[in-house]
């Protein structure tokens, strides 16, 4: 299992550390917000992915109708 270059070991000891300074009482309450955070840029990076095919799509309909329209 590799996560951004990040192995299960790896994973492990971040877990520990986040455990140890968080503490178990805000460790959920963590978990969430960076759950909720991750959602959040994963909708924003599939609209922006989306807005940019269709400016593409628009941008080659508007060549093609110039083409027609020069024929």
């Amino acid at each position: 299992m590799n996560i951004f270059g990040v192995g299960l070991p790896e994973i492990a000891v971040i877990a520990g550390l986040a455990l140890v300074i968080f503490g178990p009482k805000r460790l959920p309450e963590l978990g969430r917000t960076i759950g909720k955070t991750l959602k959040g840029l994963q909708s924003a990076s599939t609209e922006f992915e989306r807005e940019i095919k269709n400016a593409m799509t628009e941008e080659e309909s508007g060549n093609e109708n110039i083409v027609d329209k020069e024929n």
